[in-house]
């Protein structure tokens, strides 16, 4: 018979770094927990990093490198979050994301697993940016707070926007919660109310809103925001493909009545204009 002379500690390393096969139960539970703690001091270090960062235009940032490497590693940076962010969601990516967490239960803590890499990958962008050092423009007196309630709106949509698609989804809970109760994860159905009955793409939207409300500008901040935004209005469309073949005629219907990023509609002529109702699709 061969001893295990493994360390609590050892054991517990073995557990973080994902090698280990938990047993049913406590091991199962401890195992959840880890994720879930990890995914969520991530992802409040993220949203503090992004708020913090682009309040000061990403003129304050660890950054040190000398140019012109730090527009390499700048460039790297910001192009690391959209094309990783959007792999994970496709078939191939949500296969990795399983690998991810020991097995069997990889699938359970995806959706964990996708917002700690996507925290990480905020924590990269917004903490390691070299700023250029220029500064355009800063708000003063009353156009300064105004920017700032703009700023702290922009992010409340976002809050809101999240909520309104499924608030566990949206920060990782989903999947530690799911395997604490040992249960497969229940994803919520399309999202239909709150801001979703305005725009289709709330979330996206709010998050393009963050990047241009802020009180300071510089070429950085330009640059984030451009390039952010753009990924805020294409990514949607790969989104809306999943939907598609999803939903169906569901989504086909609110797609129909529901604008895609600004809150206009179109008038149809080959059709009733009456603004559809969730309840209806």
């Amino acid at each position: 018979m061969r001893l295990n002379h493994t360390s609590p500690f050892q054991r517990f390393l073995t557990l973080v770094v994902g090698t280990f096969r938990p047993p049913p139960g406590r091991g199962r539970i401890a195992l959840a927990l880890v994720y879930g703690l990890m995914c969520h001091i991530l992802f409040a270090i993220a949203v503090l990093s992004m708020i913090v960062a682009m309040f000061f235009g990403m003129s304050v940032s660890l950054g040190t490198l000398p140019a012109p490497w730090s527009y390499v590693a700048n460039a790297i940076l910001l192009l690391q979050f959209p094309l990783l962010h959007s792999l994970l969601l496709t078939r191939r990516g949500a296969r990795r994301l399983a690998q991810l967490a020991p097995s069997p239960h990889g699938g359970t803590l995806a959706t964990t697993t996708y917002a700690t890499i996507a925290s990480g990958q905020l924590i990269l962008l917004f903490a390691l940016w070299t700023p250029s050092g220029v500064v355009w423009w800063h708000a003063e007196g009353a156009g300064f707070v105004a920017l700032c309630v703009a700023y702290a709106a922009s992010w409340a949509l976002l809050v809101k926007a999240s909520y309104d698609a499924g608030a566990e989804v949206q920060s990782g809970a989903l999947g530690w919660m799911s395997l604490v109760q040992d249960k497969k994860p229940a994803f919520p159905d399309m999202p239909t109310g709150g801001l979703f009955r305005i725009v289709r793409q709330p979330i996206y939207v709010s998050f393009a809103m963050t990047t241009w409300t802020v009180p300071t500008w510089t070429p950085d901040q330009l640059v984030v925001a451009a390039t952010l935004t753009a990924y805020c209005l294409f990514a949607p469309l790969l989104k809306e493909r999943r939907f598609s073949a999803r939903y169906g005629d569901r989504f086909a219907a609110y797609r129909a009545q529901v604008p895609y990023a600004l809150p206009v509609r179109c008038i149809r002529s080959d059709g009733p204009t009456r603004p559809q109702q969730p309840s209806d699709l």
